[in-house]
């Protein structure tokens, strides 16, 4: 993951979090879309970055695409 380096040490202290207590760690650090889909929420320095993941089966976490974002709009939830 290419990440600046706060955004990257907050991805790694979160995910290390979310082995050990679940992957629904709650706002701020996760919010669900539904349907099984995730978003980590990173903030850093050098701004926010988002990390969307979902759970397999015996709670398994992929992670699916990250992105550093570049304004402060919300998406909408439907």
């Amino acid at each position: 993951m290419n990440l600046p380096d706060t955004l990257q040490a907050r991805y790694i202290r979160l995910t290390a979090r979310m082995i050990e207590q679940g992957p629904n760690l709650g706002l701020p650090h996760t919010d669900s879309f539904g349907g099984g889909l995730f978003e980590l929420r990173l903030k850093g320095a050098e701004g926010n970055a988002r990390v969307f993941f979902c759970t397999m089966v015996k709670q398994e976490i992929v992670m699916l695409h990250s992105f550093i974002k570049k304004t402060q709009r919300r998406l909408r939830k439907n």
